[in-house]
């Protein structure tokens, strides 16, 4: 038999946003419960340094911040579970959330905090060698490159950050940019320049990943010449935006033509009542931690009003 169990206030997802709604929400006694989702604290988790978050003069280790803020949720009572949600009803009240494929939890409101996956570039050979030398993530593999030579494709702020740290890790750093210019942020770009190690390719693609079982090489090709290059690498990084964690949503909730959520301008209201959206899974334009934390916070000051206008104490 399937197992259910109801809850006032249900969060799917953790991060800045789940996090800072399950603070509010706890101190509401709205007694939030929060499943935590495929990547426990988030994007963040894979942030080495956060120098932006106020209240950090001297930065903080991004997988800290987030186990921080899980301790500040817990302290105040909300409930941190493991756990996938796997489907949706917002067709009637309560609304009904399938964890794991097996547990139904039935909510009086829930905050959609599921955040942003990294996005690929769809070569077979980066699927095989994902794991072996390919990696959307510089902060946590760029350390078994330490002294070796490693490609980094993007073009935007993740792909600057990343650049510069793998450049203090290993001897040199292949930047791969699609067109003849950076997408990043000013002080970015100017970090990258400023980075001898780093060597930007200029309207450069990456053709083929090559290696058996290990990365060894990249091949690119220059879209204004047509040259084709073989690089010798020993990793490969990723890093050309994410795609919002929005599918299981779409058939009820209002979505952009790229997949992230709608909520009212001002609010974190979806189209259904009862259901909001923070964080990323609803920003594609700021995309910050201290946005997502105050949207977090505004979901579940949102929730609160709802359920007090609803008489459900």
């Amino acid at each position: 038999m399937t197992e259910t169990e109801h809850v006032k206030c249900l969060i799917i997802g953790s991060g800045p946003a789940g996090y800072t709604a399950a603070i509010y929400a706890s101190r509401a006694n709205l007694f939030p419960v929060l499943y935590q989702g495929l990547q426990p604290g988030g994007q963040l988790t894979i942030t080495n340094d956060v120098e932006n978050y106020p209240g950090y003069p001297d930065g903080i280790n991004g997988p800290q911040m987030m186990e921080d803020f899980k301790k500040q949720a817990e302290r105040f009572g909300t409930d941190v579970r493991y756990g996938i949600a796997t489907e949706v009803d917002f067709s009637g009240k309560p609304h009904k959330v399938t964890i794991d494929g097996n547990k139904v939890i039935t909510a009086d409101t829930v905050i959609i905090s599921t955040g942003a996956s990294a996005k690929w570039l769809g070569l077979e050979s980066e699927a095989r060698l994902n794991g072996n030398g390919v990696s959307a993530c510089a902060v946590c593999d760029g350390f078994f490159y330490r002294g070796q030579d490693v490609a980094i494709v993007g073009a935007g702020d993740t792909a600057a950050e990343e650049a510069t740290y793998l450049a203090n890790l290993c001897k040199k750093v292949y930047m791969i940019v699609r067109r003849h210019e950076m997408k990043a942020s000013v002080i970015m770009q100017e970090r990258v320049k400023n980075t001898p190690n780093i060597e930007v390719l200029w309207n450069t693609v990456t053709d083929e990943i090559l290696g058996t079982d290990v990365v060894n090489a990249v091949r690119v090709k220059n879209l204004v010449t047509n040259e084709m290059r073989e690089i010798p690498v020993q990793g490969f990084f990723v890093a050309i935006g994410h795609q919002p964690n929005s599918d299981i949503f779409k058939k009820y909730l209002e979505h952009d033509e790229n997949g992230y959520l709608r909520t009212i301008p001002g609010t974190s209201k979806t189209n259904i009542d009862g259901v909001f959206a923070c964080g990323d899974v609803q920003d594609f334009m700021y995309r910050q931690a201290v946005t997502a934390a105050g949207s977090g916070c505004m979901a579940a000051l949102d929730a609160e009003r709802y359920l007090a206008a609803q008489g459900i104490h």
